[in-house]
């Protein structure tokens, strides 16, 4: 792995998961597989990798486990497969996080890519208008924020090798699926060419929306330092995450919020 997220975890491919290293806790991964998203997909019926992606929630070093138990914060990886779903790419079947009974708040979720190529999909809203809807598309080292009650999904923008990143999200997740189960999914589907490279179809359950790609935003308002890894900024002032409980710290850049 080139991009060193600032603690001693390797991502396996067979079995999918995560090594942990010397002074790093984490738990057994947990797997996604293809029958658990297959409603929120293009092609329901499609073949592809039976476990999709594998998650591990709540891992770091050993010194900071009461640190990010007192902050209400956690940190949590994910791995994704190589391969394709049918047309489409590798991706999660998209979510909004729920309200935190400790903030009140949908609250954000940053993403940081280690290994593989992304996207971070992104939608105001799951109603039948999905509002703004974004495609941000980010490399190794690339820091991607989604903000409190948006839908979004994440999309391995490359089918031929693994995708893994880290992110920060509350201590209290949760995840709210109704709403983009009843729209069979995102607004707008990532649809692979016969180059591999992604094209966009607008999903029909939805009102007429327009799709931005884009790379990241700046995101030094919220205190992102780029090319370093957010967990070395959290180990370095531990304070510059307190809004991720706590999405209010920052109800100001949340309005017009544009990733």
């Amino acid at each position: 792995m080139k991009f060193d997220p600032g603690f001693d975890i390797t991502p396996m491919v067979d079995p999918m998961g995560f090594k942990y290293g010397t002074g790093v806790f984490g738990p057994q991964v947990e797997n996604r597989y293809l029958r658990d998203i297959r409603g929120s997909l293009l092609d329901p019926q499609c073949e592809g990798p039976e476990i999709v992606y594998s998650i591990a929630m709540d891992v770091g070093k050993c010194k900071h486990r009461d640190l990010l138990n007192q902050m209400h914060l956690l940190y949590g990886v994910v791995t994704y497969a190589a391969g394709r779903l049918g047309k489409e790419p590798i991706r999660s079947q998209g979510h909004i996080h729920w309200v935190s009974k400790y903030s009140g708040w949908s609250t954000p979720e940053i993403y940081e890519i280690w290994t593989g190529e992304a996207v971070i999909y992104m939608q105001e809203y799951a109603d039948d208008n999905p509002g703004r809807c974004f495609a941000v598309y980010a490399n190794a080292g690339d820091v991607v924020i989604v903000p409190p009650y948006w839908a979004h999904a994440t999309i391995s923008a490359n089918p031929d090798k693994p995708l893994t990143f880290g992110a920060w999200c509350d201590r209290e997740y949760g995840f709210e699926y109704e709403d983009v189960r009843r729209h069979k999914g995102i607004a707008w589907y990532p649809i692979l060419n016969d180059r591999g490279e992604i094209e966009w179809l607008a999903n029909p359950c939805y009102e007429p929306s327009k799709l931005i790609c884009k790379s990241p935003a700046d995101y030094t308002g919220f205190g992102i330092v780029k090319g370093e890894a957010i967990y070395r900024t959290f180990e370095k002032s531990p304070d510059t995450f307190l809004f991720v409980p706590n999405p209010g710290l920052k109800e100001e850049l949340w309005k017009c919020y544009e990733p």
